[in-house]
């Protein structure tokens, strides 16, 4: 195996497949599960699951009759079982083919090898299950995943991205079984969290990401937020005005891309102190 590549990784893809006799599916998850290199330790796992309202919209004009209740269910449910003891772990990953509902199903294990097992989960989200990305003004953007792959390249540029906790689970915060999960995290003297959110088109996320804020600053009572932007707000756009009123009043800090240089080397010099 060439020295570039540290991890050596397995994955399979969640499939949402209402309709076993027509044999149609939509992808709809991405499991990654990195292998031990020797001896029975387990090593990293994880799940990442469709869920934006956008994601939504795009599987039920496939199958109009989504069970969408459900599959907002199967975050918080994967979370639960995933942190459980390896042994345990094992046995429900062992048993996971059998114990889906006859719309879910996954598909065979694939290899592969990677330096980062969260840029890898990324990419085979972004590759394997959102939309394909559509060209604008000369640039292929895809919404939130293009704000995520920009963002995630900046601060892996300016030596962050392995400083920060990455898909934060906030149930802890809010409510058990939330399945919300902030993009970063971090530590430095005060609880930070940072998050992609699409001033343009799924104000629902941005909805999200304030309630959350409220509810965090309730037990810490100095956490910082920061909400990545797709643009700056625009003075005279409705959506803008509203997202900027509403991080506004809960103290969430807007970072358009083009200022998000900026944002990660300040933070690198915060996390360094």
């Amino acid at each position: 195996m060439s020295e570039e590549f540290k991890l050596t990784c397995r994955y399979r893809i969640l499939r949402y497949v209402p309709n076993l006799v027509r044999d149609e599916w939509v992808n709809v998850g991405v499991l990654l599960e990195e292998l031990p290199v020797e001896g029975p330790a387990s090593g990293r796992i994880a799940m990442r699951l469709i869920e934006e309202s956008s994601e939504m919209a795009r599987v039920r004009r496939i199958h109009p009759a989504l069970d969408e209740e459900m599959l907002r269910a199967l975050p918080a449910e994967f979370q639960k079982r995933l942190q459980a003891p390896p042994a345990e772990r094992a046995i429900y990953l062992a048993k996971l083919d059998q114990t889906l509902s006859n719309v879910l199903q996954f598909s065979p294990e694939t290899a592969v090898f990677t330096d980062d097992f969260d840029s890898e989960l990324d990419r085979l989200y972004r590759e394997r299950v959102w939309p394909p990305a559509r060209r604008g003004h000369g640039v292929l953007q895809s919404g939130l995943e293009w704000i995520r792959a920009r963002l995630q390249d900046i601060f892996r540029r300016h030596r962050v991205l392995g400083r920060l906790e990455k898909r934060v689970p906030m149930a802890e915060f809010t409510y058990p079984g939330d399945p919300l999960m902030l993009d970063y995290g971090y530590r430095n003297g005060v609880r930070g969290f940072v998050h992609a959110v699409t001033i343009n088109r799924d104000l629902a996320r941005a909805k999200a990401l304030a309630y959350t804020a409220e509810r965090v600053r309730r037990k810490i009572a100095d956490a910082e937020f920061t909400a990545i932007t797709e643009a700056e707000p625009a003075s005279g756009n409705t959506s803008h005005e509203f997202v900027s009123q509403l991080f506004a009043e809960q103290r969430v800090a807007i970072v358009p891309l083009g200022r998000a240089e900026t944002f990660a080397e300040t933070l690198r010099l915060r996390l360094v102190q």
